[in-house]
């Protein structure tokens, strides 16, 4: 059982910054890979990032490469994103999740995800 709760959304002019949290509770002694997502209006869900705990391993989406960093804090039981030099295309509701299986193994794929956040959004002006 792990449940995620996102914040840290909100509305910023374009080329802002914002960085996004996700707070991990319940089975979190196992690995698992964490992912970022985001789907605007009438567009279908895509990823951004991952990182496999194990190894911490990361990869990105070729839209957020060198703007945007996955990480996490063991200690906090936290994943969070970084979001740089903001455009408007990076408008969308954010989602965090969660699976036990290498990030190579799963990918972008979010069917395969079982665990999900209720989302928060970023608004880019």
């Amino acid at each position: 059982d792990v449940q995620l709760v996102e914040s840290g959304g909100g509305s910023v002019q374009a080329g802002g910054s914002l960085r996004l949290s996700c707070v991990v509770s319940g089975d979190t002694y196992r690995s698992y890979c964490m992912g970022w997502f985001r789907q605007a209006p009438g567009k279908e869900r895509e990823g951004v990032a991952s990182i496999w705990s194990f190894a911490w391993s990361t990869a990105y989406a070729d839209s957020v490469k060198g703007r945007f960093t996955i990480s996490q804090d063991i200690t906090k039981n936290t994943l969070y994103l970084q979001m740089n030099s903001l455009k408007p295309e990076d408008t969308a509701m954010y989602y965090c999740a969660a699976e036990q299986a290498r990030c190579r193994w799963i990918g972008y794929q979010d069917w395969r995800y079982n665990y999900w956040g209720q989302g928060t959004q970023v608004t880019v002006s």
